[in-house]
């Protein structure tokens, strides 16, 4: 990857030191770099995550300043030290997931969103009782209260989706499978259907099934994938795009230009043969029709 723009750690780790730095703290860019012993613009170069060499004990120090938990602070040591990777894996994905939450604050940060999936409704868009279902096959020994949590997590996260400022744009493709592949039970999936229908007609998302009887549009299989983008920052820049891939054993973020082209080549060979907006919302009303016979 280049040295010349941030990486995606870089960028998450900057992002983290700021909304800690702004939501935590009273303090000002000023006040952090004069107690960190740096320059004021080194360290707002932190805060925008360009690049730069930033030492674990570093982090230990931003840490004691702007009032953040030790396992948060391990968690960006262990992020920092991914910095300049072109992709990276699942190793520490329970450590960034449990208190980082990479994913999440690149969705929350997204401008618009093109997501495919192939298997299954993405949790954006995926009811309480449909998430539920899932979840007890997925964590099978967490109690009741553990799913609850996750539920409540789920819905917050989903609130990206309808808040009144900026709302993120989503284009999902789903499979036609999808829809008939039930999950729970009937009224379950009824539920889910009518929810995805509903959902289809705000002005910020669209949703479309790519109908069974075009086979594979791309020549292959291809797994689910999220292609983000984001609005300029107050200079000007846009961060890079990222598309984030789901696998059952580890995930990844990519980011080299060549990647983010071919995904979203692949994403408009999808959008292109599925079905319209109007017609997927036809096509999931009468699915969920003949679930309720």
């Amino acid at each position: 990857m280049s040295e010349a723009r941030a990486s995606l750690p870089r960028r998450q780790l900057g992002r983290f030191a700021r909304r800690q730095r702004e939501e935590n703290t009273s303090l000002t860019q000023e006040a952090v770099a004069s107690a960190m012993q740096w320059s004021h613009s080194k360290y707002a170069r932190f805060e925008r995550g360009e690049p730069g060499k930033v030492l674990d004990r570093d982090l230990v120090e931003l840490g004691k300043i702007l009032e953040i938990p030790e396992h948060q602070v391990a968690a960006m040591i262990e992020l920092a030290q991914q910095v300049g990777e072109k992709t990276w894996y699942n190793p520490y994905n329970d450590l960034i997931r449990a208190n980082f939450d990479v994913y999440m604050r690149l969705e929350t940060d997204a401008y618009s969103m093109a997501i495919w999936r192939p298997d299954l409704v993405p949790g954006l868009l995926q009811t309480a009782d449909y998430a539920k279902t899932l979840n007890r096959i997925y964590f099978p020994k967490e109690s009741e209260e553990e799913h609850d949590r996750r539920i409540e997590l789920k819905l917050q996260r989903q609130k990206i989706l309808t808040r009144k400022k900026s709302p993120v744009a989503v284009d999902l493709v789903l499979h036609e499978s999808v829809l008939h592949t039930i999950v729970g039970n009937e009224a379950v999936m009824s539920a889910q259907l009518r929810h995805l229908a509903d959902m289809g007609t705000r002005p910020n998302i669209t949703i479309r099934v790519l109908p069974s009887k075009v086979g594979f549009p791309l020549g292959m299989a291809v797994g689910p994938f999220v292609i983000l983008d984001f609005e300029p920052n107050t200079h000007g820049v846009a961060e890079p795009t990222v598309v984030y891939v789901e696998n059952y054993t580890g995930d990844m973020y990519l980011e080299e230009e060549a990647d983010v082209r071919r995904y979203r080549s692949a994403a408009a060979t999808i959008q292109r043969v599925a079905l319209d907006a109007v017609a997927s919302r036809a096509l999931l009303r009468k699915v969920r029709k003949d679930l309720a016979q």
